[in-house]
């Protein structure tokens, strides 16, 4: 079924994701410019650069163009008070597609309710970053061949951090997938991601030992502590807890592969020719294939 809007990863079914990967390998061969006259708004109320860089470049490979705020919640005119309802409406009558950030959860499908265009969303604060958890799944599709009969630990902060959320969404529409959730105790998954994947039959556990987990993945998903989502003091007491260095690199199986939503911080820490050499350090290829995925995304929204 064509999508309209994508707000949160539950709206992706297995039709959808493989069209998109499908799509995205063919326009990562045949460069195609499909959408000349279209206009894409980024709409970002929080930082970001690979997510509003890479929308961008998508949508101006397909030849269309962009108009844009990086910084909307100082730069806009939120600043003069304006709801964000409001500023949805005007925006969607300059442009043909949004693409919202912003701080609260909730937010994208606010805009997605009024705006007159389709609407991605970028992130919603601790909420959700669907085209992340995309590009993710088409990573691994591409880094083992398969995105099924997998394991994959997904590590670090894993109660604020949005990517895991919509990953998990996006996990339990196929089989065989066992997830090892590592994470200090005061940032583990929330029970609703769980409730979710029981009743989809995923397998899962909870691991505090990084290095017991390690050996048994095929994926581990590294995420950066949310520092700027945290109480005063809450990041120091979870800091450097998990991180792939050259020594825990050892405990990384041969064909097992490390992938990071980026940016990482201290959970990264690996001199750069392995992070350049060494097969198992697949992040940086996860930012291109981020570019083709959207490029696919923005195809299938607009084009008739």
């Amino acid at each position: 079924m064509k999508l309209s809007c994508l707000i949160e990863a539950q709206q992706l079914d297995v039709a959808n994701i493989f069209f998109l990967f499908a799509k995205a390998e063919e326009l990562r061969k045949k460069q195609e410019r499909p959408l000349q006259g279209k206009i894409l708004t980024t709409l970002f109320y929080e930082p970001s650069t690979r997510t509003r860089l890479s929308f961008e470049s998508a949508m101006l490979r397909l030849g269309g163009g962009v108009i844009s705020t990086e910084n909307a919640k100082e730069f806009s005119s939120a600043i003069k008070g304006e709801s964000l309802e409001d500023t949805a409406r005007v925006v969607s009558k300059y442009c043909d597609i949004i693409v919202i950030r912003h701080y609260e959860e909730g937010s994208a499908k606010r805009v997605a309710s009024v705006s007159s265009v389709p609407v991605i969303n970028a992130g919603d604060g601790a909420g959700q970053h669907p085209t992340q958890a995309l590009l993710d799944l088409y990573t691994i599709w591409r880094e083992i061949g398969r995105i099924e009969h997998f394991t994959i630990a997904l590590v670090g902060d894993l109660k604020y951090g949005r990517t895991v959320r919509s990953l998990c969404y996006l996990l339990g529409k196929f089989h065989g997938i066992k997830i090892i959730f590592v994470s200090p105790a005061s940032l583990a998954i929330k029970e609703d991601i769980k409730d979710y994947l029981q009743r989809h039959s995923v397998g899962f556990e909870e691991e505090t030992n990084f290095y017991k987990a390690l050996p048994q993945a095929d994926i581990i998903y590294m995420t950066r502590i949310q520092k700027e989502r945290m109480q005063e003091g809450e990041y120091e007491m979870v800091k450097n807890r998990y991180s792939i260095t050259s020594e825990s690199l050892a405990f990384v199986r041969t064909d097992a592969r490390v992938l990071h939503p980026l940016p990482h911080t201290e959970e990264i820490s690996l001199p750069l020719d392995v992070e350049e050499k060494d097969p198992r350090i697949a992040y940086f290829r996860e930012v291109e294939n981020g570019l083709y995925i959207r490029m696919a995304l923005i195809a299938h929204l607009l084009e008739k």
